[in-house]
Order: structure tokens, then C-alpha cells, then sequence
């Protein structure tokens, strides 16, 4: 038995209020404030890049509905394909945020069930989409959100601590947390981890900006070390946690870490020529 009172009792209401027919949920809004904090400091660059005013006003709506959808269907597909895939009401459900329930009726619920690689797969794809709309440079885009994300990050994975989701093992380290919205047991607070982790990397990569300047955008390299920082912290922390879907207990390793090896590699290309074309003082072309 574990003594409870020597571990962190965790147990909030996942809801914060009601708005008439609204429902307040702590996830969505920490999701909505890390966007919303990414999208003012995005703000800042543009400004400080001197890029025009109009090119940034549709830029947090490409990346609005690109990181919703991508997480929302990266969730679906990586996660739980058999389930959303597998009848058309619940493909329904995996496009929007209503329950089939099983006397016919639907209800409202949200999106249950958001991936941050999904999340990074649809925001590399409203960039795109962005770049051609504006004329924008894609890599100057790219590193912006690198220095940007970090902030994001953050507050989604409060977002799932308040949702007391996406839970660690079991362990006896003071700090652990007991999840009573699960059970009993003294667990990683593997939530806690990555938020703090990807403030500290977004602190780092801010101050690195501040010291290069605005021209040191556009290499890739903010972007690669953004990606190279969080996925690969994000491949290790997966080890204090639980097994989010059932056939995970048969990979090698778990679908975060088989998700995350492409992103690292991906970083660590952007890094290592965003290095070598900072030297050159050239900027590759959006």
C-alpha cells in the first residue's frame, strides 16, 4: 500500500464553468491562451522582421485550424484507428465535436483527443498554404513558430495535467502525483515534465533570437532547434509514462517515440543547415 499523504493529491475538475450553453473545460482554454500568447509574440517578430502588417493578420488562422485539425486527426489515426475508422458515425465524430450516443442522439464533447504530432504535421501544412497565399518566405515562417512554440507547448500539456490525462508510471518519487480521476497509485506527473521543459526551451530559444538578432531568421535554424529540443526531450519522458492505447504494448517503442524519430531527424537537418547557411550569410528561399 502507498501512503497518500506523502505524494501530491490531484483530482480538479476538468471544467471550469458554464457560459449559458457553453461549456468552460481547463483543456480547450489552455489551449486557446497558448495560442493566443504564440500569436502576440508572433506579433513582435513580424513587426521587428519589418514584414508588412497584412501579412501577418491570416496567419493565426492558418495555424488556428491547422494545429486543431492535425492534432484532431493525428489523434484519430495514430491512436485509434479501429475505432474512428471503423463505422461512418464514427468518422463523424472524428470531424466534429459531437457523440453519437447510443440512443440516437448526438452530444456535444468537444474535441476528446488532440496529438501534438498531428498538431505539428497540420501547422507544416497551413504554412504552406500560408506562404503561397502571402508570398511570405517559408523559412523566415518556420523559424518564427520555432521561437514561438515553445510557449504553446507548454500550456497544452497543462492542458492535459488539468484533464489528469496522459499519465506516468507508477513511482515513488516525492513528487509524484496520485491522479484520482484514475486510481490510487503514486504516478509520474509526465504532463508536468514537458510543460516545464518546453518553457525552458522556449526561453532558451528566445534568448539565443535576442542575441542574434531578427536577421538570423529565416536559416531554419530556430526551426530545427525548436523541433530537435522538444522531440527529443519528448522520446525519453515517454519512458515515465503509461501506454496510451492498448496495441502500443507490442511496438518497441511506444507511438510518441515512433512519431518523434522523424521529427528529431527532420530538426536536426534544419539545425545543422541553418548553421552552416548562418555562416554563409544567406537565407534559403521561402
Amino acid at each position: 500500500m502507498h501512503n497518500t499523504l506523502s505524494f501530491i493529491l490531484w483530482n480538479p475538475d476538468p471544467v471550469i464553468g458554464h457560459l449559458g450553453f457553453i461549456t468552460l473545460r481547463w483543456y480547450a482554454t489552455c489551449w486557446i491562451i497558448g495560442l493566443l500568447l504564440g500569436a502576440v509574440l508572433m506579433h513582435r517578430l513580424y513587426k521587428q522582421q519589418n514584414i508588412p502588417e497584412e501579412k501577418f493578420e491570416p496567419l493565426f488562422f492558418y495555424i488556428f485550424f491547422g494545429v486543431l485539425i492535425g492534432a484532431r486527426l493525428g489523434h484519430c489515426i495514430f491512436y485509434d484507428p479501429a475505432y474512428f475508422l471503423g463505422s461512418w458515425d464514427h468518422f463523424i465524430e472524428m470531424l466534429i465535436p459531437f457523440h453519437h450516443m447510443p440512443d440516437g442522439s448526438w452530444k456535444l464533447t468537444g474535441y476528446e483527443g488532440l496529438a501534438s504530432h498531428g498538431g505539428v504535421i497540420g501547422m507544416l501544412v497551413a504554412i504552406w498554404m500560408y506562404c503561397r497565399s502571402t508570398k511570405v518566405s517559408g523559412w523566415v515562417v518556420l523559424d518564427n513558430m520555432g521561437i514561438c512554440s515553445g510557449i504553446t507547448a507548454a500550456f497544452i500539456r497543462l492542458g492535459n495535467l488539468m484533464n489528469s490525462e496522459i499519465i506516468g508510471k507508477v513511482t515513488e518519487v516525492p513528487w509524484a502525483f496520485i491522479f484520482e480521476h484514475v486510481d490510487q497509485h503514486p504516478r509520474h506527473p509526465g504532463q508536468l515534465y514537458e510543460s516545464i521543459a518546453y518553457l525552458c526551451f522556449f526561453l532558451l530559444i528566445l534568448f539565443i533570437y535576442k542575441k542574434k538578432g531578427p536577421k538570423s531568421v529565416g536559416t531554419g535554424f530556430y526551426f530545427g532547434l525548436c523541433l530537435t529540443l522538444i522531440f527529443t526531450f519528448r522520446f525519453f519522458i515517454e519512458y515515465t509514462k503509461e501506454i496510451q492505447v492498448a496495441f502500443e504494448a507490442g511496438l518497441p517503442m511506444d507511438m510518441g517515440q515512433i512519431l518523434s524519430l522523424p521529427l528529431i531527424v527532420i530538426g536536426v537537418a534544419c539545425l545543422v543547415g541553418g548553421k552552416w547557411m548562418q555562416k554563409l550569410g544567406a537565407k534559403p528561399r521561402g
